[in-house]
């Protein structure tokens, strides 16, 4: 059975792009070696899920977006659009405030752009739920964190504010 010349490159660009697609989704971890593994040793990724309904997903979502889109080049109409769909328009304006008198990215509150983060839960109460961003910085073998207390709207689920957290040398 012969396949016909337009076939054939369609089918072929469309395994070409699901190639690049799945290369670019693919997580850095999953080329990553374990700690103490023979060089060149792989490790699957792990998993990550969430849900657009968990206000601890969401912030996860936004940070590793926005570091992705400080990291390098900064990419600023990137970083502004993320936080007009994930931040509160009333904490939008106290956190230009911030920036201004500090003269850093008030969401990752530093100059720099950390090379690694972590979401965990931390409380919820009062129509609002709170979550710890650990932001690790410098030698990707030996980092520095640092920690930032982030609080959602649990209607909204939106991040109505960003305020540095206890724990910022080591672990």
């Amino acid at each position: 059975m012969s396949i016909s010349r337009t076939t054939w490159r369609t089918t072929w660009r469309t395994g070409a792009a699901l190639a690049v697609l799945a290369a670019l989704t693919t997580s850095a971890g999953a080329f990553a070696a374990p700690a103490g593994a023979p060089a060149g040793a792989t490790q699957p990724a792990p998993d990550h899920e969430g849900s657009p309904s968990s206000a601890v997903d969401r912030v996860a979502a936004f940070y590793g977006a926005y570091v992705d889109a400080r990291t390098g080049t900064p990419d600023g109409a990137l970083s502004d659009a993320l936080r007009a769909h994930f931040l509160t328009r009333e904490f939008r304006g106290r956190l230009a405030a911030w920036e201004r008198e500090h003269g850093a990215d008030g969401v990752l509150r530093a100059q720099n752009t950390p090379h690694a983060w972590r979401v965990s839960y931390d409380n919820s109460g009062a129509g609002h739920t709170w979550t710890r961003v650990r932001l690790a910085w410098g030698d990707e073998a030996k980092p520095t964190y640092t920690y930032v207390s982030v609080q959602s709207d649990l209607n909204t689920k939106l991040i109505s504010d960003i305020k540095e957290a206890d724990g910022t040398t080591g672990e």
